[in-house]
């Protein structure tokens, strides 16, 4: 486990081999969320990359008929 320090500015650099693994690009956003005494770091995507995602989903939806 790699372990970051804090800076002064409240900063913190991502250690190497997580930023590979997870594909990090400068610039790149993120949603931050302070749970269970945790910092939880979700990657802010375009929408566009969901296209195709739930390819053969069934889209047909039933409704009750009054």
């Amino acid at each position: 486990m790699n372990e970051v320090t804090v800076s002064p500015k409240f900063q913190v650099v991502i250690p190497k081999t997580a930023r590979e693994s997870l594909r990090v690009k400068p610039g790149q956003k993120f949603r931050v969320l302070a749970y269970d005494n945790q910092l939880i770091f979700i990657p802010v995507r375009p929408i566009q990359e969901a296209r195709g995602s739930l390819k053969g989903i069934d889209t047909d939806v039933r409704r009750e008929e009054d």
